[in-house]
């Protein structure tokens, strides 16, 4: 258990780098700016530990990066035309992607300093309240996100937020795994497995049209383990919109507490991650991209450098009635958890 200054804000707050991890060599490094899990260090099947998340030296190259790593909310993925309906009201939201609203907007939670709750050998608990209004969302949202590293080599990340007023909410986490090291280059010989048989269709601006489609026959077949690279270059309209993977699937899962949603194996490394969650979707994204970032140690990521498995509600579920829903009612506990477990 370490902890260590790690930048500051350009308004002076002190930001520091904490660390946790168990007696097996699984080890994080994680900010309490955006909750940002910097690094991730991980044994390979020689026992030898290599850190398998894209990250960053400097907030200054974390405001250039693609959300490596960070806690993103209120709302993690996309809304159409940046504004939402809630009671008969209606919310505005920035357009910060397109004509579209994107993972909580302009300054979302994953570029905003987190209190630190508790801090210790293998738990790090951060708090936020965002105020009513910000980013313009109602209610005053608090929100409290713990990483736990457990003997069993799983991360897990419990999520549990309340507001005073109806809103919504859907908090993932950004990471974007390479399990032969976040310096090895990309990630097209990594092979994956998800637990879903459909999907949610989008448009070219990669928003949900309410369609829910199978997988079978599709580049978007993963049910069982498959290298990547097969099908991220396909002749699909599905591929081309998101220029490689970049879509949600509609996983099998109750819901009611972890189940297996993902699995990834690097047959170089002999690393294997299996996700599991209590979220209804998870969003696959393949670094489509990534060009020429500055990562840690002056390393350039570039396109497919790492894979998003990010847990979610489906993205635009405001919009669908037929979508689980991302309300949060005034005084109701929103809690879920996503658990990466190392083998």
């Amino acid at each position: 258990m370490t902890k260590k200054l790690f930048d500051r804000t350009p308004d002076g707050k002190e930001v520091y780098l904490f660390t946790i991890g168990n007696k097996n060599g699984l080890t994080a490094e994680i900010i309490n700016y955006g909750g940002i899990v910097v690094s991730l260090y991980v044994p390979d099947k020689n026992g030898k530990a290599d850190d398998v998340v894209l990250g960053c030296d400097s907030l200054e190259d974390y405001s250039d990066s693609p959300y490596f790593g960070a806690v993103i909310g209120r709302y993690a993925n996309r809304i159409e035309n940046a504004v939402f309906e809630l009671n008969g009201k209606e919310y505005r939201l920035a357009k910060n992607d397109g004509n579209n609203h994107l993972h909580g907007g302009i300054k979302g939670f994953d570029k905003v300093v987190w209190d630190v709750l508790e801090h210790s050998d293998n738990t790090l608990k951060l708090h936020y309240l965002s105020p009513d209004g910000e980013e313009g969302y109602p209610g005053n949202l608090d929100i409290t996100v713990t990483y736990t590293i457990t003997d069993d080599n799983e991360l897990s990340i419990d999520y549990k937020a309340k507001s005073d007023a109806d809103t919504i909410v859907n908090l993932t986490n950004h990471s974007y795994f390479n399990l032969s090291g976040h310096d090895s280059g990309n990630i097209l010989n990594h092979q994956l497995k998800i637990n879903a048989e459909k999907f949610t269709v989008s448009n070219e601006e990669l928003i949900p049209t309410g369609e829910i489609a199978g997988v079978e026959g599709t580049p978007l077949d993963f049910r069982n383990l498959r290298p990547i690279g097969d099908g991220i270059q396909a002749d699909n309209i599905h591929i081309k919109y998101g220029n490689g993977y970049d879509h949600n699937f509609v996983l099998n899962v109750s819901g009611k507490e972890p189940e297996f949603a993902a699995e990834v194996f690097d047959p170089a490394s002999g690393r294997r991650m299996k996700v599991y969650t209590t979220k209804p979707g998870i969003q696959l994204y393949t670094g489509n991209y990534i060009s020429d970032i500055k990562g840690k140690g002056g390393i350039r990521y570039g396109k497919n450098g790492g894979l998003c498995l990010e847990t979610q509600f489906f993205p635009n579920s405001v919009k669908h009635k037929h979508f689980p829903s991302p309300v949060l009612k005034a005084g109701e506990l929103y809690h879920h958890i996503t658990i990466y477990k190392f083998e």
